[in-house]
């Protein structure tokens, strides 16, 4: 897949509020901090078009982007900690689960998770979540460069384990090195020619 065009569209916080366009959607998912963001910003080749924080809980509204006039990215707000007031952190997960049963156009999620940590509730939650209403979904392991070849194995072969993944459907990534960014953009492919048929 080769992008050509990006657009940001709009910010929305409920249904009433997300784009009119019936394009298919790919959404971002992931903890606060995972790096969703630098991934939308890698595949996109744009440095920054979407924000970036080192600050926890930076994107704190659902965030649409026209790829090719034919195709949406949609940035999650993150889950999980952050460093933002309680009320604000208990909006983001109704507006994430909104987003998720209502949005007709949604295709698939790319799910990131920091290849260090153990998938958490959340993941798990949101994996089941998907299987239940048979949503396709691409497992990330983002930060990947931080870790050496051996740790990745290690690290790729225990999440693969928690969350009953075989290894072949999960994708280590680094922003850094770009680890990762053609094998995610050949499988969003997949997703768009399997919507098409």
């Amino acid at each position: 897949m080769i992008i050509k065009t990006v657009e940001f569209v709009k910010s929305a916080v409920k249904p009433s509020q997300y784009p009119e366009y019936d394009l298919p959607e790919i959404a971002f998912a992931g903890r606060s901090n995972v790096g969703k963001s630098s991934l939308i910003n890698t595949l996109i080749q744009r440095r920054n078009m979407v924000k970036t924080s080192s600050k926890p809980g930076c994107t704190q509204l659902v965030n649409f982007f026209l790829i090719n006039e034919d195709l949406s990215f949609v940035d999650l707000p993150g889950y999980g900690y952050a460093k933002v007031s309680k009320k604000i952190r208990a909006q983001w997960q109704p507006m994430i689960n909104l987003y998720l049963s209502q949005r007709q156009s949604l295709l698939g999620l790319i799910l990131l998770i920091d290849i260090r940590r153990d998938p958490g509730k959340e993941e798990k939650d949101m994996v089941d979540w998907l299987e239940v209403h048979k949503k396709p979904y691409l497992i990330i392991l983002t930060k990947s460069d931080k870790l050496s070849k051996t740790k990745q194995k290690k690290r790729l072969f225990s999440i693969c384990s928690l969350l009953n993944r075989e290894k072949s459907s999960v994708i280590l990534f680094s922003a850094k090195t770009k680890m990762g960014r053609d094998t995610v953009l050949d499988e969003i492919e997949n997703l768009i020619g399997w919507y098409n048929e």
